[in-house]
């Protein structure tokens, strides 16, 4: 108890430390934040060799404790990744600054312009695992926007980390900002987590990546607006009018190349009509690539090496080489599959029926609806968002990628010359 009620106090501290910060950062100029970026990317190359020091300390670590090995991969910092956090933090000072944006201004009957401008959200909270790349992305983005961050990464990634969050202090500090701008909690207690997400008083959000677990924890929770996605459970649909070498492409795409990521297809939906000609080539190529793949009695008719699935298949993210297949009878059923077993992340529809693609758009409930393009691209990056805080599959606020336009809020502003109400 006693050692809950210190923790309490630290994170109290650092919730006012942030939001003093946030009041200097949320005034500071878009040169001044480029700056910041740029000194953290320099000092991030210019200590590469210590970064990956501290980062075989945690790999090291997270071997001793058998922790499994995708989440070691998750952890690895290589030389290559090193660049590449650099290289983010250096594209997001070049992205144009959304702070004081004004858009939509219009006179109305009384004479006074109303209009709205792009603000801050304030303090961001920031839970995550394993990832230290995390450290450096979430701090530039939430730096960009305007906002303050506080970081709390995964006990197994807690040296390189707080590596990382020496560069961005230094950043900080080169360019006269507050170095409580971005704060990394140094404690890998888990009470930390219970005090950040109920500090409603200083944090304005909080934003988890990690697996489903820590995402249900946070939401169950959280007396603080949370953004997230819990589950990517992503559908390709084949329609009867797709043109099938870009099925063949864009399906083994969202399948395969990455197994291990929210935005990779789970579940392949293939119209009847071309079911015969199209299931055996495509499955073919899963088969090579030793993808298990768990299908309906008509697929499964179809493909001799197809296991039967149940029902949880269709609900399931599987992170993993396992595919599940289902043949629908049109474009309708399709859709109703997507809606009864999805998660609202990303779905994608293979056609060359302009107005079958236009209903998937239209009727699909996701974050990101794709006509005849792998669900991969579901991504900050790739969306020109220069990187991404998270996918957000809720429906208030911020949805889809989370990029610097999501970690902000707008306004209302009026413009007048002395006018009033009559």
């Amino acid at each position: 108890m006693e050692r809950n009620g210190k923790i309490h106090v630290d994170m109290q501290a650092l919730g006012r430390a942030a939001r003093a910060a946030a009041r200097f950062v949320a005034k500071a100029d878009t040169a001044a934040k480029n700056h910041a970026l740029t000194a953290m990317a320099q000092a991030i190359r210019r200590d590469e060799a210590l970064l990956l020091t501290a980062n075989a300390a945690d790999v090291a670590r997270a071997r001793n404790k058998d922790l499994e090995s995708a989440m070691i991969d998750r952890l690895t910092l290589t030389s290559k990744g090193i660049a590449s956090m650099a290289a983010g933090l250096e594209q997001i000072a070049s992205l144009p600054d959304p702070i004081g944006a004004m858009t939509d201004l219009d006179y109305r009957p009384s004479g006074i312009q109303v209009g709205r401008m792009r603000v801050p959200l304030g303090v961001i909270g920031i839970i995550y695992e394993a990832r230290p790349n995390v450290t450096a992305d979430a701090a530039g983005l939430c730096l960009k926007a305007g906002n303050a961050a506080i970081l709390r990464g995964g006990s197994e990634a807690i040296q390189s980390n707080q590596a990382i969050a020496m560069c961005v202090r230094e950043g900080l500090r080169s360019a006269d900002l507050p170095e409580q701008a971005v704060q990394v909690v140094e404690t890998t207690d888990r009470a930390a987590v219970s005090a950040l997400i109920t500090m409603s008083e200083y944090v304005d959000v909080i934003v988890p990546r990690g697996g489903k677990g820590l995402i249900e924890r946070i939401t169950n929770e959280a007396r603080v607006p949370v953004i997230k996605h819990l589950d990517g459970v992503c559908h390709v649909y084949v329609d009867l009018s797709a043109d099938l070498e870009k099925a063949v492409r864009v399906a083994d795409n969202a399948k395969t190349q990455r197994y291990g990521t929210c935005n990779t297809m789970e579940t392949l939906l293939v119209h009847s009509g071309i079911a015969e000609q199209f299931l055996p080539r495509i499955c073919q190529v899963f088969l090579e690539k030793e993808v298990e793949l768990r299908g309906d009695e008509t697929a499964c008719a179809l493909v001799s090496r197809m296991k039967s699935a149940v029902e949880e298949d269709w609900y399931a993210e599987y992170l993993a080489p396992i595919l599940s297949v289902r043949i629908v009878a049109d474009i309708d059923e399709a859709i109703t599959h997507i809606a009864t077993y999805g998660s609202q992340h990303t779905d994608t529809i293979v056609t060359e029926d302009y107005s079958r693609a236009r209903q998937f758009l239209r009727e699909v409930d996701s974050s990101s609806v794709m006509v005849n393009a792998s669900t991969r691209f579901a991504d900050g990056f790739e969306y020109g968002l220069g990187a991404e805080i998270g996918i957000s599959t809720d429906k208030l606020h911020a949805r889809g990628p989370v990029g610097l336009e999501g970690l902000t809020s707008q306004k209302f502003i009026v413009l007048g010359d002395g006018h009033i109400r009559e």
